[in-house]
């Protein structure tokens, strides 16, 4: 029984006697979920699920099918992992043979992309029905009148229940997430962590758009009341959902962007934010959602009486999630989409207490940390690390960009050269000695907050500026509402010359991870590097 396709699954060469449920909305899926035991309701009925011992991506487990098409063209490597082409068609074939014998199927037919030029058809058909409610709020969902002509470009699919052959696929265990470019297909087998979609989709448009002019980036941006975007580059942790739900501007979304010459434009229509330690006074619009029919909570604890939820306890997973569609948070653009950005902020999380809370960047200093895209772990945040430990992931999302980074830097220079776009480091980390250091705090998030309104509004601009001396770049003296002891990092730290060390260390491992781009970037963007002592 198939309903609401235009485009049927056998006319993709898919062959299956399951009851096939197309394009359902929220209320039926969560019912369906319910139903064949895949999660439970919250007192406030948010549908919350256990992802299993997948609490995150499989980065080792995906490869991307290696042929003409994408032999020069994907950087390939530890993250681009080449899967050979007949271990490939062993692969699609046995994840056909399992189609066959599902009983249920559910597909979600969508939109990758919020700007029509720019947007690609996404089909989705997975085997647990909150899956299918996760990816139709992740993305784009077209209109009634859009279904009844869709026409599937990329199909996904994800059966939790297939386990891979590594001998047979190609992979490295009985988890794989394969990408075929040229096939227009993605295969994901043995997770029921749902971020592999998301990404999947986001990896696709990283490929696709740089060839258009398009510039892909893993971001969030907001209007201003100025009718002025802003986007905020930044890895998990940073602060990148928290910073760009301000109640104050308008939302275009929280984690995957295109930049055209026309717009900054959201490639989905929900968020997808960590909920660890979550709380309504320190992230109101967020935690709001979490009372929300149509949320989607991923391994938060809940007390199974009361059925409240404890946002602290990370004995599961400190990746704890929360999935819900974009206009549940308030003030949110309703096209998904805005003017190019007139600032662009860098985020990081440093744990060595090394950087300052906000600095004004060259052009050529924002393609350097673009590229670096640093961030530091902190321990008991990951099973192992014990002290700070500096993370580089260039473009500030390295697993999903299948091209070389050079690729996406010289875009995003070609962009800023072109708009004349501000740019900013952001700190969000911590201030006066290192995170493990005792007595040691994070960046205020009030403090965090007036730094980047003076930075969004202009006026920042006015403030008197010095040069750093280990990374070059421009810091505030001081700032209306800002302890100006904040702003001088140096001066935070009881002991000035372990700070000196320390910041000397951690320029040697900015220097040391930018070597494998020096061949590849201008002499400018070389001299914009950190200096060594």
């Amino acid at each position: 029984m198939t309903t609401s396709l235009s485009h049927p699954l056998a006319a993709q060469g898919i062959d299956t006697a399951a009851q096939v449920f197309a394009n359902l909305g929220t209320a039926p899926l969560v019912e369906h979920a319910l139903k064949r035991d895949e999660g439970k309701l919250t007192r406030d009925g948010a549908l919350l699920v256990d992802t299993g011992k997948f609490t995150g991506r499989s980065v080792k487990d995906k490869f991307v099918v290696r042929d003409p098409v994408t032999e020069s063209t994907i950087n390939w490597g530890p993250i681009n992992q080449p899967m050979a082409g007949e271990h490939w068609a062993n692969l699609k074939a046995d994840f056909l043979a399992a189609l066959k014998d599902q009983r249920e199927l559910f597909v979600a037919d969508l939109f990758g992309g919020s700007q029509p030029e720019y947007r690609v058809n996404v089909r989705v058909i997975t085997q647990m029905a909150w899956h299918n409610l996760f990816i139709r709020t992740l993305l784009v969902r077209p209109t009634a009148e859009e279904l009844a002509s869709f026409m599937p470009e990329y199909t996904i699919i994800n059966l939790p229940s297939f386990k891979a052959d590594p001998v047979r696929h190609g992979c490295r265990s009985d988890t794989v997430i394969a990408v075929n470019l040229t096939e227009k297909l993605i295969l994901i087998g043995n997770t029921e962590y749902s971020g592999e979609m998301k990404k999947g989709v986001f990896g696709l448009l990283n490929f696709l758009l740089p060839a258009q002019g398009v510039m892909p980036m893993h971001c969030s941006a907001n209007i201003g009341a100025d009718g002025k975007s802003a986007i905020f580059f930044g890895l998990s942790g940073t602060g990148k959902t928290t910073l760009s739900a301000d109640a104050s501007r308008t939302l275009i979304g929280d984690d995957e962007h295109g930049w055209s010459d026309q717009a900054v434009f959201n490639f989905e229509g929900g968020c997808y934010a960590k909920m660890i330690n979550l709380s309504a006074e320190g992230e109101p619009e967020i935690y709001a959602t979490t009372k929300m029919f149509g949320t989607i909570l991923e391994n938060v604890t809940i007390d199974e009486d009361t059925r409240e939820l404890d946002f602290t306890d990370a004995s599961k997973t400190e990746n704890t999630r929360g999935a819900y569609p974009i206009e549940f948070i308030p003030n949110t653009s309703e096209k998904n989409l805005g003017p190019p950005p007139s600032n662009i902020i860098l985020l990081t999380a440093d744990a060595f207490g090394v950087l300052p809370p906000i600095a004004r960047l060259t052009p050529d200093q924002a393609m350097y940390h673009f590229l670096s895209g640093y961030t530091a772990k902190v321990a008991g945040t990951e099973i192992g690390v014990t002290e700070p430990t500096a993370t580089f992931s260039t473009c500030f999302g390295a697993a999903f960009m299948p091209r070389h980074p050079s690729v996406y830097g010289n875009l995003l220079k070609k962009r800023i050269a072109e708009g004349g776009a501000q740019c900013w480091l952001v700190n969000t980390g911590w201030s006066g000695g290192r995170a493990t250091d005792s007595g040691i705090k994070r960046m205020p998030i009030k403090a965090t907050r007036a730094l980047l309104n003076a930075a969004l509004d202009g006026s920042l601009n006015d403030a008197e500026f010095k040069k750093d001396p280990n990374f070059g770049f421009e810091v505030p003296v001081a700032v209306p509402g800002v302890d100006s002891k904040l702003l001088d990092p140096r001066g935070a730290w009881a002991d000035q010359q372990a700070y000196d060390a320390t910041a000397q260390d951690l320029v040697g491992k900015f220097i040391e991870n930018f070597a494998q781009f020096e061949a590849h970037v201008d002499q400018s963007v070389l001299e914009a590097a950190p200096k060594a002592a």
